[in-house]
């Protein structure tokens, strides 16, 4: 990658960090308003960051977070007392001559920091494997996959600007979104060759798809009662959860302990 593609993706991942702080933040000190500014604003800023990758630097399908978390026990290289060893051509494994099991000699045993219980060959391998995966280009999109793609980038954008438009309760905006997300998938569906680290991707958005179930207007008027139900049948025949549902439902569900009332 480029050291400009790096730094879209830094304030990328840097905007998905910040951004629920911001809002509640500007919330608190502007009110509702200012939360709908600071929600568009932010919104907007990731759109355009993403297109850019998609479409200047051709960086294929995108994942969050942006840059994949660092793995240090994984990457942590090796000691320099290990690397002396592995020079100066120490024989790392012993052979056992009845059992031919493999087992690590005294000599090469590693320090602390970078000790595992795999063999070094085993090792090796895994590193060199994820580090293949991990260097892996992006899959080349068609015109199909980069508007798919493109979809799925200006998907909250269109969102808050159906909400504006035909306001909160309205099941305009909840149906514009799911079909806009199925559209994305469906489009991306056709896609072979992936890398492992797109194929994730594809999977957790497919995943992301249940949330509908827990967004407005479909929660208020579907899925809030279920769950409540749900709840309070946990609360009576399961042992132990009584505790906890009794003491956080209501602080997560206000009209829990009015169900309990009515149902008890």
């Amino acid at each position: 990658q480029s050291l400009p593609q790096q730094k879209l993706l830094t304030w990328l991942s840097v905007l998905e960090c910040v951004e629920v702080f911001a809002e509640m933040g500007t919330a608190r000190v502007w009110g509702e308003m200012g939360r709908w500014t600071i929600i568009v604003l932010i919104q907007l800023a990731k759109a355009i960051l993403r297109l850019l990758l998609l479409l200047w630097y051709k960086a294929g399908i995108q994942t969050s977070p942006p840059i994949v978390p660092l793995n240090r026990e994984q990457q942590q290289p090796l000691h320099p007392q290990d690397m002396e060893d592995n020079s100066s051509g120490k024989d790392q494994t012993y052979v056992g001559k009845r059992s031919s099991r493999v087992v690590r000699s005294l000599q090469s045993t590693p320090s602390l920091q970078s000790r595992h219980w795999g063999s070094p060959q085993q090792r090796e391998e895994s590193q060199s494997r994820r580090a293949e995966e991990m260097n892996q280009p992006p899959t080349p999109l068609g015109l199909q996959e980069t508007i798919a793609e493109s979809i799925y980038i200006t998907r909250p954008l269109l969102h808050l600007l159906s909400l504006g438009v035909w306001g909160q309760r309205s099941w305009k905006p909840w149906l514009l979104s799911a079909i806009l997300d199925i559209s994305s998938l469906s489009l991306l569906s056709d896609l072979k060759d992936l890398n492992r680290r797109e194929r994730a991707e594809l999977r957790r958005r497919t995943i992301l798809l249940l949330y509908y179930l827990l967004r407005s207007p479909f929660y208020d008027r579907y899925s809030e009662g279920r769950i409540l139900l749900l709840l309070r049948l946990l609360a009576d025949y399961v042992p132990g959860v009584g505790f906890v549902t009794r003491k956080w439902a209501p602080l997560l569900y206000p009209h829990f302990s009015w169900v309990e009332k009515n149902q008890g």
